[in-house]
């Protein structure tokens, strides 16, 4: 450890090294079959030779094959010993070093920020704060740190022990916890409340009984909220990529609706329709870094409760003509349209790095759904079907990973 870092309060650790969350979810998301490599890492398990890395690679692996639960027993159990990862680099001699703040939740709950480093020449370690262990003290060297754990009940525990140091933290602390925390659905409206020329309907957190209640006295349901009426959007608390997400219209679809659902909590929001005039859905994912909106996808569906693997985009040349129309026209059309309203987003959510789902109303609004540090921004689509894809990925990367750079430091920028 050189004379300046000792200053700074850093110290170097060994580090497990891993095949890493965006090579493995690639190769799941191109079809590979994943479960020869998962035997051959239970194999270095049994005789003892297997390293953190691999068994968290493991765990990951274990979800990527739909056995969640397996999977976070893994993990556990590794994290239990060994919280500093690091994940492969495109550059044998870095030109920076980040530090990644993690939480012990499911594959779904850090931000994937290996899709935005693969090719940067950036090294990026992990740290993951778990419950039980405190923060190394030192802190592991690193140039730039940020946090990618999510606005989630799992990740409360890691983003106060992060917020705790937060003060004292010895280099630039990116996408502060205190920020972090005000993205969960129910305190985004909160947030966001009052900026002109944005839709974005109240998330209410209820408890089963009260749904249950609804469910037998339908006008009751302005209990909620005194503006609450039928149809409404109804999803479990904590759940993603639309796993339980409905539109209810009455009583009976309540009733319905909780009888196949165990959950003891929800998200309560009234029902925007947002058609456009050919009576399609168009839902955009829009990346904010350093308070500067990026393009990310569009998704076009003839249903409401649209993600961008269920609008069949691969399936219509249309559609992803449209979509690189979005891309190609972004910054002097959707991204000027509604350019005060993205400022006022920025700035009151407060990140260096976040994205929006969004769409347009109507009344030519930007409805927000959602603003999450954790969705993913990748590069995986094919680049035959969607040739427009890499350029506008690579444009968000360079972005991020310009962004990472001015944040260093700058006596060590002009070392």
């Amino acid at each position: 450890m050189d004379g300046e870092n000792i200053a700074a309060g850093l110290a170097r650790y060994p580090t497990a090294d891993r095949i890493g969350f965006a090579r493995l979810t690639t190769m799941a998301f191109e079809g590979a079959d994943l479960r020869p490599l998962r035997d051959q890492l239970i194999g270095k398990l049994a005789d003892g030779t297997a390293g953190a890395g691999e068994g968290l690679d493991l765990s990951l692996i274990a979800q990527l094959l739909g056995d969640k639960k397996t999977g976070m027993a893994m993990q556990a159990e590794v994290l239990a010993f060994h919280q500093l990862y690091r994940s492969p680099c495109s550059s044998q001699q870095p030109k920076l070093r980040v530090l990644a703040l993690a939480a012990a939740i499911d594959m779904g709950g850090n931000t994937p920020i290996e899709f935005l480093l693969e090719n940067s020449g950036i090294e990026l370690q992990t740290l993951y704060v778990v419950a039980g262990v405190d923060l190394p003290m030192p802190l592991p060297d690193h140039d730039v740190a940020i946090v990618i754990a999510s606005d989630s009940e799992e990740c409360a525990d890691a983003l106060r022990k992060i917020d705790s140091m937060a003060p004292r933290w010895p280099r630039p602390l990116l996408n502060a916890p205190g920020s972090v925390r005000n993205l969960d659905r129910d305190k985004l409206h909160g947030l966001l409340r009052g900026i002109d020329g944005i839709e974005i309907p109240a998330t209410h957190g209820v408890a089963r009984a009260e749904l249950m209640a609804i469910a037998q006295s339908p006008d009751d349901i302005s209990n909620i909220a005194p503006d609450l009426k039928f149809p409404v959007i109804v999803r479990p608390r904590g759940s993603h990529a639309g796993v339980g997400l409905v539109r209810i219209d009455d009583g009976a679809a309540m009733t319905r609706y909780l009888s196949e659902r165990s959950e003891e909590a929800f998200f309560v929001s009234r029902f925007v329709d947002y058609s456009s005039p050919d009576g399609l859905f168009r839902k955009y994912r829009v990346v904010f870094i350093d308070r500067k909106p990026y393009a990310c996808h569009m998704a076009i569906a003839d249903r409401w409760d649209i993600w961008y693997l269920n609008a069949g985009m691969t399936q219509s040349a249309e559609k992803r003509s449209e979509e690189e129309r979005f891309m190609r026209d972004f910054d002097y059309g959707f991204a000027f349209r509604h350019r005060n309203a993205l400022a006022a987003v920025a700035g009151r959510v407060g990140l260096d790095y976040f994205t929006i789902d969004c769409a347009e109303t109507k009344d030519g609004e930007l409805l927000i759904f959602e603003a999450d540090n954790t969705a993913v921004v990748h590069n995986m689509d094919s680049p035959e079907v969607f040739p427009y894809k890499p350029p506008q990925m690579r444009k968000i990367f360079d972005a991020f990973a310009a962004m990472l750079v001015r944040a260093r430091p700058r006596r060590e920028q002009a070392a």
